[in-house]
């Protein structure tokens, strides 16, 4: 997913996207969604949220 794709997710779910990074603003949205924000910390084999919407590009 491209970093406009995710802003405008983001936008549309009512979050500000302005001077935010791609990994604050997924993480933002993982938190809306009732995940744990976590991505891009190294844990994607391991934090078991297989129906999060960020698992396929995470690290």
């Amino acid at each position: 997913m491209t970093f406009a794709e995710i802003k405008a997710i983001a936008k549309e779910r009512g979050i500000k996207v302005g001077g935010v990074k791609k990994i604050d603003l997924v993480r933002s949205l993982q938190a809306q969604e009732g995940n744990e924000p976590c991505f891009a910390t190294g844990r994607a084999a391991e934090c078991g949220q297989l129906h999060c919407l960020w698992i396929k590009s995470c690290e």
